[in-house]
């Protein structure tokens, strides 16, 4: 099979679960936040493991609570994924604020550039975005890890398509 054609399949197969994801993105929230309590407690096991070879006892002390704090996130995300979501659209809230408050005061130091506009239209609508997800919380943050992931997969779909047509063509132009 051609290198093209398995970026292309893989391309199709990212759109056809970003759909699937977008069609329950409740469960798909359920399944990041499992994942990540997973992805945390193990973590945070290797980071204990570490903190054990560590020199000098401050440094061990603390690589072994910092490992135990992620493996106490990750049995909480993995044993109570609902409250997780909650916490974690909440981070992305937060996070969602944050780069728009930051694209918007560096929107300010390209003020004499072409680039001004699109920076601050950027800022002001994650800002937007974060200030809706506030506002309707409760509705929106149980799905919004899935919606967001589910976007995602499209993007990389697309994304994947692209190249799988560009790694075609320019297999094409080399041959020719």
């Amino acid at each position: 099979m051609k290198v093209w054609v398995k970026w292309l399949i893989l391309g199709i197969l990212s759109i056809l679960f970003g759909l699937f994801v977008l069609a329950n993105p409740i469960a798909a929230s359920v399944s990041v936040t499992v994942m990540a309590g997973i992805l945390f407690a193990a973590s945070g096991v290797f980071q204990i493991i570490a903190g054990f070879g560590e020199e000098g006892m401050w440094a061990k002390l603390v690589g072994i609570v910092i490992g135990l704090f992620m493996v106490l996130i990750g049995v909480s995300l993995m044993f109570r994924p609902l409250e997780g979501v909650m916490s974690l659209a909440l981070l992305v809230t937060i996070l969602f604020a944050a780069t728009g408050i930051a694209r918007l005061v560096t929107s300010f130091s390209m003020r004499d550039t072409p680039f001004f506009w699109p920076m601050l239209i950027s800022g002001a609508l994650t800002i937007l975005l974060a200030g809706y997800i506030a506002a309707n919380f409760f509705v929106v943050a149980p799905s919004l890890l899935g919606i967001l992931l589910g976007i995602e997969l499209l993007f990389n779909g697309v994304g994947l398509i692209v190249l799988a047509f560009f790694l075609r063509t320019v297999k094409d132009r080399l041959q020719a």
